[in-house]
């Protein structure tokens, strides 16, 4: 029912601006409790949560992305949006958005995107 899709740069150079597009159909981004978040998994590892966007508008983000991520929406488009500044190669990855369930403990997800590949070279 609830569909995402990535969108943005495949290649990004190193300390550049990474920004990336989720568009969102079949539910609104604002529908109380789900919280939306972007994920992201480099060659050969696991998954990374990078942080979430709820129905409220508040945002959180991981420790270690928070100083140079930031997570928006635009309600009427009804799209969800990811920068992060200072791209390094490890930043290399497949990127996702996804819904969250909202529940208590998080990380529970439904709906996911089909992700979109972000290399990082030079």
């Amino acid at each position: 029912q609830v569909q995402l899709q990535e969108s943005g740069p495949g290649l990004v150079k190193p300390s550049q601006t990474l920004s990336l597009t989720c568009t969102v159909s079949g539910g609104s981004i604002t529908t109380n409790y789900y919280y939306w978040s972007w994920i992201r998994q480099p060659p050969g590892k696991g998954l990374e949560w990078i942080g979430y966007i709820a129905y409220s508008g508040s945002t959180y983000y991981s420790p270690s992305l928070k100083s140079r991520t930031a997570i928006s929406r635009d309600n009427a488009k009804n799209t969800l949006y990811l920068q992060m500044n200072s791209l390094k190669p490890d930043d290399t990855a497949v990127y996702y958005c996804a819904r969250d369930l909202g529940r208590p403990g998080g990380l529970e997800f439904d709906y996911w995107g089909q992700g979109t590949q972000v290399t990082v070279s030079s």
